[in-house]
């Protein structure tokens, strides 16, 4: 057996040694972990000759792509990255003064080195398993705690994907508290926030209303007033009577809000208002073209109950107690979670900004009150500074008296105007009118920019001037002003500690220790693709031609982006057989609902508005339900077959009943259930014969690349999760991208943007950003660049093998509760953990928790089977990893048997009392009837392991006791 290993091992070392002389490296080798004698070891172990042997047999042939991907050769990192870099260096950095909630900012070295280049941060997964995710756990907290102290209410989420998504989000929760279906807004909100706020209240028949400011029309219809604080020309509005108003008329208050000016102005805690939201980006995350950067929403207490708390979007991080009284975080209320409640879901938010939010709360810890206060008040100054200039010049007129950072500037000659903005390389905000202009400044501008500026405005002032004269200038809300703040806010001690350099890396990396990653060990969440994220991918985010790039610079200044974009758009096509692509879903559920909405707005524009019903199969992925009810879709649930497939005949009766109303079916394939659907074209067919188009969720894409393209067996539309599939990394539940590619008869109802139109679309914006989180696209484009078509097809058939190779061996000790009708898996598969709970008192979440005691982050957990573990490997994991995580739950099985035969307790096992933290195996008071070895070492490799750093997380307490702020000190003791 050996010789025939030896054999085909050296066929390939032979083809790798010649590719190697001509490419110098393989990328591909890199990527995927296991050995070519450890993979024909697996294919033996299958009964399979070869990997072709293997995916031919359970992908249905008549999907199969008949021709290898038509991709640019596989590079290695060194060219990656040298033609990458050629590409950004065509996109032109300019001083930008636009402002429109996207500015330039200082992020401090210490985070970039520290947290965005750090793969200990940026590649756990959401912290679903607490007991291993403390430290961003905590660090979200801070992230929730600066947010609620910074707006002055109560209670905060863990961020949201960018300020005009959760301008939305506010929107639509205003509407379920209130029951109420008018939304008032302030015309002055940013251009891309109104344009949210019309594509997300459309479907919804939400009835938005703009404000007159001199007349405000409030009636028992109005569910909020949303108002821009400081709005989008820079006014700082005197708002106590508005709101005072509303609120006699039952209508809430939503507040946009600028966090850094919040430092210097009333808090909307301080004016009574309901609810706050808006981005973090200025505290120290890069522009990026758009993104990723992390939303907020805060709301205050609602008669002493938390109802908008209860009913609010996105994670809540809530503080509780382990097992043993310790203090310990959680993310709290997960019942409110879309997986959960599916079609009664509060959102469809899955993937958050879990990454940004945590650089945004670092940059408060390192800053603290005061220098964030100092920022502000230089950035204030600064303003204040150039408005006085321009008034004593007599040639300008500043058109607000009360304002933070930004200026609206009518001006005598616009023309005159742009052409010193080009000699001097600046970038400031033109409106449409043809009179007037903006200018946003931030903390990056000193005294030789507001030089530069005066010198566009024809006034001449060395920067020395500036320099000297620049703090005696009186400002607005400096003083006695209506506007000042007054409240305190960044009291707690964490805020008043971490200031030097020393202290925040060891705070940081305290914090990253408490945390498993793929830096430990595999995370086998199926659904999820934790793949590689590799370094060379990681490189392009930080360079300053992507990250320093505004997102409404002009297209003439961004053709690297542009370049890079149409690269992937083209990639992207090609890997899925679709026409179009659109980049600006910024999530895979925000990508969801775009396609249902390409897929409404198409059937309208064909007569067809009759079509709401969308079908959705049992083996869909769990954020479907809840994106199709968004869209204002009805959701008709179709079964399963004992194989995990569609039930063709539910399906069936279920379209001959809705066939006039039928909108979509939304189907994740291969299905949730692990198997790929040997139905698939017929299901297609039926759909479009009876008038409906199939939506394909991409989540479980990384069974496909190379093997079969969703844009040829009858999809009509999918998203792609980049952070699953392509490589972009979870960052402990965010960032991700979720572009959709569509056929051609869809390409007309892509999303649009109405500050830089796509493609001529000024519509249906999805994002803040006309292409989303930008910058991490060039992650994407590296993995694509250094695969290439040969590489991305290996890899899927690795996904394969590597997910079938294990279940064959857990087989020993579980039941595999789906296989195809080869008796195979796809890129993942569901162990059955129901009969524990009978023979030994034993829950999935026991098994779920025993597997930290072995170093590893559980598989998905009770989902999309109740009871049950599902798992996904990926192409990235070597035999030995994968050996590793088999042999330990064959080990767990074996402490379960153990119980079912009465050699342990039902009560006091190694299961029920998981995990064991260290402070708990080396507490002299060990009462247990089973060793601290059996506990902690179960397994030789355990001796160098990830310890969990608190005990079993009490849930209920926490839900019962919500508190979701940074706990006073005593709490610590």
């Amino acid at each position: 057996m050996m010789n025939r290993f030896a054999v085909a091992f050296g066929r390939r070392a032979v083809s790798l040694t010649q590719r190697r002389l001509l490419n110098y490296d393989c990328f591909a080798d890199r990527h995927i972990g296991p050995s070519d004698l450890d993979r024909q070891h697996m294919l033996h172990d299958l009964g399979f000759k070869d990997l072709d042997g293997l995916t031919n047999t359970n992908v249905p042939e008549a999907i199969r792509m008949k021709r290898p991907l038509n991709l640019p050769r596989a590079l290695d990192e060194e060219r990656m990255l040298k033609e990458l870099r050629s590409i950004a260096a065509l996109n032109e950095i300019r001083k930008t003064y636009i402002g429109m909630g996207y500015y330039n900012c200082i992020v401090p070295a210490v985070i970039v080195r520290n947290m965005l280049q750090n793969a200990g941060w940026v590649t756990q997964y959401t912290p679903y398993q607490p007991e291993v995710s403390q430290g961003r756990l905590e660090s979200l907290l801070n992230f929730q705690t600066m947010i609620c102290d910074l707006t002055g209410l109560d209670v905060a989420n863990a961020s949201l994907l960018d300020e005009s998504t959760a301008c939305a989000e506010a929107m639509t929760l205003a509407k379920r508290f209130n029951k109420r279906n008018t939304l008032v807004y302030d015309p002055n909100l940013h251009p891309q926030n109104i344009a949210l706020l019309k594509t997300r209240a459309e479907p919804l028949g939400i009835n938005l209303v703009p404000m007159d400011y001199n007349r405000v029309s409030l009636d028992k219809t109005t569910s909020a007033i949303m108002i821009q604080y400081p709005d989008t020309e820079g006014r700082v509005p005197l708002l106590d009577d508005l709101i005072e108003r509303a609120h006699a008329n039952g209508t809430l208050v939503i507040m946009v809000c600028d966090l850094l000016s919040l430092t210097l102005i009333r808090s909307p805690g301080d004016l009574k208002a309901d609810i706050a939201v808006g981005s973090a980006q200025r505290f120290g995350v890069p522009l990026g073209y758009g993104g990723p950067h992390a939303a907020f929403m805060a709301v205050a207490k609602s008669d002493g109950r938390n109802n908008l708390a209860r009913s609010m979007p996105g994670r809540i991080v809530g503080v509780s107690k382990d097992a043993n009284g310790k203090l310990a975080y959680r993310l709290a209320l997960q019942t409110r979670e879309q997986h959960i409640r599916r079609d009664k879901a509060t959102s469809n938010i899955c993937t958050a900004q879990a990454l940004l939010a945590n650089m945004a709360a670092m940059y408060a810890v390192y800053h603290g009150p005061h220098r964030l206060t100092a920022i502000a008040r230089t950035v204030h100054k600064s303003t204040a500074f150039l408005a006085h200039q321009l008034k004593a010049s007599g040639r300008h007129e500043v058109v607000h008296e009360d304002y933070f950072d930004t200026l609206k500037i009518r001006v005598r000659d616009v023309d005159e105007l742009k052409k010193r903005c080009e000699e001097k390389k600046i970038n400031i905000r033109f409106f449409e009118d043809g009179k007037h202009v903006g200018v946003s400044l931030d903390e990056t501008t000193d005294p030789e920019d507001i030089s530069d500026l005066l010198y566009v405005f024809g006034i001449t002032k060395s920067a020395d001037d500036v320099e000297s004269h620049l703090h005696e200038t009186p400002a607005p809300l400096i003083g006695n002003s209506d506007h000042s703040r007054r409240s305190t806010f960044l009291t707690h001690k964490i805020f008043n500690t971490h200031h030097s350099e020393s202290q925040l890396v060891r705070y940081m990396k305290q914090l990253e220790n408490k945390d498993i990653s793929l830096v430990h060990s595999m995370i086998p969440l199926g659904s999820c693709t934790m793949k590689l994220n590799a370094s060379a991918e990681l490189i392009p985010i930080t360079w300053p031609k992507f990250s320093n790039v505004h997102p409404f610079a002009p297209h003439s200044q961004t053709q690297g982006y542009a370049k890079m974009f149409q690269d992937l758009e083209k990639w992207l096509c090609e890997i899925t057989g679709y026409d179009s692509v659109s980049l600006q879903p910024n999530s895979g559920a925000n990508g969801e609902y775009a396609g249902l909405l390409a897929i409404r707005n198409y059937l309208n524009s064909i007569g067809q508005d009759q079509r709401n019903v969308c079908l959705i199969p049992s083996s869909a992925h769990g954020t479907n339900p809840a994106s199709a009810q968004l869209a204002n879709m009805r959701v008709v649930p179709v079964e399963s077959d004992r194989h995990g497939n569609i039930n063709f005949k539910d399906l069936s009766a279920k379209v001959d009943k809705f066939s006039n109303e039928l909108a979509a079916i939304m189907i994740t394939y291969p299905s949730t259930h692990g198997v790929f659907e040997s139905s698939i074209v017929d299901v297609c067919n039926k759909i479009h014969e009876n008038g409906g188009q199939v939506y394909l969720d991409g989540a479980n894409l990384n069974a496909q690349v190379g093997l079969c393209r969703p844009g040829d067996y009858g999809s009509d539309v999918s998203h792609l999760n980049l952070h699953k599939t392509f490589c972009i990394p979870h960052g402990g539940g965010g960032p991700g991208a979720g572009p959709i590619a569509v056929k051609s008869h869809l390409t007309p109802f892509l999303p649009g943007h109405p500050v830089i139109p796509v493609d001529g679309r000024e519509e249906s914006a999805v994002s803040a950003a006309p292409y989303g989180s930008s910058s991490i696209l060039a992650i994407t484009w590296a993995y694509i660049r250094l695969m290439g078509g040969n590489g991305l097809r290996e890899a899927t058939q690795m996904a394969i093998l590597n997910a079938n190779y294990m279940a064959k061996r857990l087989e020993e000790g579980f039941k595999i509760v789906y296989k195809d009708e080869q008796g195979l898996n796809a890129h993942e598969f569901i162990i059955d953990c129901k009969p524990f709970k009978k023979s030994a008192g034993i829950e999935v979440i026991d098994i779920a928790k025993r597997l930290m005691d072995y170093g590893f982050h559980a598989p998905t957990m009770a989902w999309p089977v109740h009871d049950c573990l599902m798992i996904e490997p990926t192409e990235s994991e070597d035999k030995g990893e994968m050996d590793r995580f088999v042999d330990s739950l064959l080990s767990i099985r074996e402490e379960i048997r153990q119980i079912e035969e009465g050699a342990m307790d039902r009560e006091v096992n190694p299961l029920k009392m998981a995990p064991h933290p260290l402070y708990t195996v080396v507490n002299s008071d060990w009462n247990r009837p089973y060793s601290r070895e059996v506990a902690a070492f179960p397994k030789p490799w355990c001796h160098s392991k990830h310890w969990p750093t608190v005990a079993r997380i009490d849930d209920q307490y926490g839900d019962r006791n919500l508190f979701c702020t940074c706990a006073p000190m005593e709490a610590y003791s």
